[in-house]
């Protein structure tokens, strides 16, 4: 695949007065030297399931938030409804956002389209083509998906779900939905899944562990199915002498690497330093303030203000910050990476056979639109 179809090389997209100048240093700063091949400085601003620290999650008014704050990307769930439509979910259930004790695979979008979040303002579910549709209007050009593709349902029936409904909304005539959506899948089936019915579209594994993310990198020799797949890794499990061998090998494959899910201060500045390609956080309004922060340079104690709503928020760019409270950070890592090990060993044999193998492959991309190269 080209460089030029990868969505995080996308232009950015049109903002307010106030915003521009910030934006121009990320965009400056994401192309780098104008090569499509620079490691961009500053990652992406990915929000995870929209704008979680402000709104509902995976709800289209979060999913608005995140992009007025500054998000480049959204981070969103898929499952599949009893009736073959795909909504955007993080839990099978809905008890935890909806206060419905039922499966979503049990119920009809019907009944699913009638629900409110518990959490205010009290919206619906959106569906996927509900949030493409959002993404085609002026303005959100820019913006791209990275998906989340849960386990519960057959990889099969979901991946074709997803790429009927793909095919079903025509994206802007600029950039076609392969340069815009990263399919992310949890094990080898869904990721097989996704390049079955969607090729040429970008693939990421997700996970919370560099030991099963690295039967995804090149073997010393031998054949080699997975050339195609970046990484969508939990945070911690990145940090320390595993996590940046793991980050070298990432590069030297010249795959990308996103992280998940970064709310600390400490841990975006962390992300920015190691120039992972994608920082995926419930608070883009604060990812955009150290990004921009740290792209601006200057050092010392330069203030960022931002409007957000009629309130001002005035912090220092520089931050003091107690040994204790890093030596917290990363004893927290630890204990994550820790249990990371112990999660990969007893799910191990579960993340190789979870899933059954696509059974339709489709020869042409859904989109019509060709990549430019």
């Amino acid at each position: 695949m080209s460089a030029e179809a990868v969505p995080l090389l996308a232009g950015q997209r049109s903002r307010s007065a106030s915003d521009s100048a910030a934006g121009m240093r990320r965009a400056a700063a994401a192309l780098g030297d104008g090569s499509s091949c620079s490691r961009r400085p500053v990652p992406q601003n990915i929000g995870h399931r929209g704008y979680n620290a402000a709104f509902p999650e995976n709800t289209m008014v979060g999913f608005q938030g995140a992009v007025q704050v500054g998000a480049d990307a959204i981070e969103t769930d898929l499952h599949l409804s009893r009736d073959g439509v795909v909504v955007l979910s993080h839990d099978p259930t809905l008890k935890r956002c909806f206060g419905k004790d039922e499966k979503i695979a049990d119920c009809d979008w019907d009944y699913l389209s009638g629900l409110k979040t518990l959490r205010e303002p009290h919206v619906g579910m959106p569906r996927l083509v509900d949030l493409l549709k959002w993404m085609t209007e002026p303005g959100i050009e820019s913006i791209w998906l990275l998906l989340d593709i849960k386990t519960d349902d057959d990889p099969d029936a979901l991946l074709s779900a997803i790429a009927d409904t793909i095919a079903s909304v025509p994206p802007p005539p600029s950039r076609p939905w392969r340069e815009r959506i990263v399919l992310g899948g949890w094990n080898e089936h869904y990721l097989a899944a996704s390049r079955a019915h969607l090729p040429g579209y970008p693939l990421a594994y997700i996970g919370f562990s560099p030991l099963y993310a690295r039967k995804f990198l090149p073997p010393p020799s031998g054949t080699y199915p997975h050339d195609d797949v970046d990484f969508n890794l939990l945070q911690a499990a990145l940090v320390g002498p595993v996590g940046a061998c793991f980050r070298r090998a990432v590069a030297k494959a010249g795959r990308r690497l996103y992280v998940w899910t970064v709310n600390e201060e400490a841990w975006m500045e962390w992300s920015v330093r190691k120039a992972v390609d994608g920082v995926v956080t419930d608070d883009p309004r604060l990812m955009r303030e150290v990004c921009d922060r740290m792209v601006g340079g200057g050092g010392g104690g330069r203030r960022i203000v931002v409007e957000d709503g009629g309130k001002k928020l005035d912090k220092m760019a520089t931050r003091r910050r107690s040994w204790l409270g890093y030596l917290s950070l990363y004893a927290r890592a630890m204990v994550a990476q820790a249990v990371s090990v112990v999660l990969i060993a007893l799910l191990w044999r579960r993340l190789n056979t979870k899933g059954a193998k696509p059974k339709v492959v489709r020869e042409n991309p859904p989109v019509s639109i060709p990549v430019k190269v």
